[in-house]
């Protein structure tokens, strides 16, 4: 069996990490492990495609953005937002 047949349909929640620079909003895509995702959101260390759920925002600035896109666009219904600082791999 490839390896990518043994990944089919493995799937595993992670996390944005959200900031500001700018004044844009930016979201990085993270594992539950701590790795950062690419744009296919496969995580190379959990050989698995993640979903984020959560949205861990650097600052008060960041999370008032967020929670106003939460509210207001069905695209981001889906998401919650908190504080949180970015998970590292090995912490």
């Amino acid at each position: 069996m490839s390896d990518a047949d043994e990944d089919k349909g493995t799937t595993g929640i992670g996390t944005y990490f959200a900031h500001l620079e700018d004044g844009e909003l930016v979201l990085e895509p993270y594992c539950g492990c701590g790795n950062q995702l690419d744009e296919t959101y496969f995580c190379d260390a959990c050989k698995r495609h993640c979903h984020p759920a959560d949205i861990l925002c650097e600052d008060q600035a960041t999370l008032t953005m967020v929670d106003r896109y939460i509210r207001t666009s069905v695209k981001f219904r889906k998401f919650r937002a908190m504080l949180g600082k970015r998970k590292t791999i090995g912490s």
